[in-house]
């Protein structure tokens, strides 16, 4: 089985973090049971020295190049994997990808019914590629800006209440969609480093959203033990 990660800023981490991809590998070699690979275009961090998404210090300079590889950018978003991921499908052949997208969308370039309708293209796009794909799409985690911004918090409730809807929509017999519950106990004052942007703790409790969806769903894995 091939899986893929797509996300934004909080998939692909600074130069410096384990990131939760880094968390997910581990519980895959722990528990997936069989063999599996990591797919993807990029395989860099972003470097928030020169802006660009060049580094390739992760916290484990042991995490394996096979594993590093995803389709996630530094303020990328729903809008910016669309015109992506019908290529990056078809060339890396991914059959599940793991999605964390949203929180850049709304906060910056698209409202929830805008940003909703990426989520369609994008799956429009994707199984142009592979009519077989399955995925497992992480809710928006609202940042310390919903803290201030009550515009802001309501526009990410209102693209969760939208992203479940297509959620709905697109799940297929032959192509199954997964909406995974938020992660557990999630607090953006200690899970992550600057109110957005997971540390440690929240490296864990993203990559057990999926493992858990997945384990639940499909039987892949094993529940992910949190520490």
């Amino acid at each position: 089985m091939r899986f893929m990660f797509v996300g934004d800023s909080m998939t692909i981490g600074r130069a410096g973090d384990f990131t939760w991809r880094y968390r997910m590998w581990q519980h895959l070699n722990a528990t997936f049971g069989g063999p599996y690979r990591i797919v993807g275009p990029r395989c860099e961090l972003y470097d928030t020295s020169t802006g660009e998404p060049v580094s390739h210090l992760y916290g484990d300079p042991g995490f394996p190049d096979r594993a590093r590889k995803h389709l996630a950018g530094w303020g990328e978003g729903w809008q910016h994997m669309a015109p992506l991921i019908r290529g990056t499908v078809a060339r890396h052949k991914p059959d599940v990808l793991l999605i964390s997208l949203g929180l850049i969308d709304l906060g910056f370039y698209t409202t929830a019914e805008q940003t909703a309708a990426n989520v369609r293209e994008f799956f429009a796009e994707a199984r142009a590629a592979d009519p077989y794909l399955r995925a497992v799409l992480l809710p928006v985690i609202p940042n310390v800006r919903a803290h201030s911004d009550a515009p802001f918090a309501a526009e990410c409730e209102r693209f969760n209440e939208l992203l479940a809807k297509a959620v709905a929509d697109l799940d297929e017999p032959n192509s199954p969609v997964l909406l995974a519950s938020p992660p557990r106990a999630y607090d953006v004052d200690t899970d992550t480093y600057d109110g957005t942007h997971p540390g440690v703790s929240g490296e864990h409790k993203l990559a057990a959203a999926f493992a858990d969806a997945m384990h639940q769903a499909w039987g892949i894995g094993e529940p992910y033990p949190l520490p």
